[in-house]
């Protein structure tokens, strides 16, 4: 492991333990060289396929799920251990239910179950994007079962 701030491949491991999200192993490192310390987050790369809309393939990749809720919490007040947890709730919901193969569809609408608990303004931007909406009755579409749902504020 290389050291971040000298770069030098001579470190030493202080602790290890799971990560607040359960999806790695996080491990605090000193380094010898230059004597700062750095942390490390391990994940076990498993072989699984997402199968995107057009059928091809790519292996499952949780930062592309928090790139997207990224773009779609941008300036709400989210922290980013929330959306982390989201990114753990769908990692293990995907990896406990699909062995070899998951279509994105289904990946995309845990998403979106989350962030609707979450945020609404955040839920709509996500479905905007995932679900390509053409125009505003697309939108509304959308909205309108929320705003049956969830009495007016004031």
């Amino acid at each position: 492991m290389k050291c971040p701030f000298c770069h030098q491949d001579n470190d030493r491991v202080i602790d290890s333990r799971a990560s607040e999200d359960g999806g790695a192993i996080r491990r605090r490192r000193e380094c010898l060289s230059c004597l700062r310390r750095f942390t490390t987050y391990e994940r076990v790369e498993g072989g699984l396929k997402v199968i995107k809309k057009d059928g091809s393939r790519e292996p499952f990749d949780r930062m592309k799920i928090k790139r997207g809720l990224e773009k779609a919490c941008w300036k709400r007040p989210i922290s980013d251990s929330q959306l982390e947890a989201i990114v753990s709730a769908v990692q293990e919901h995907v990896e406990n239910n699909y062995d070899i193969e998951v279509e994105s569809r289904v990946i995309g609408e845990l998403v979106m179950e989350h962030l609707r608990r979450l945020d609404q303004v955040a839920y709509v931007r996500f479905a905007s994007v995932y679900r390509e909406f053409k125009d505003v009755r697309d939108f509304m579409r959308e909205v309108r079962p929320m705003l049956v749902e969830t009495p007016p504020s004031g």
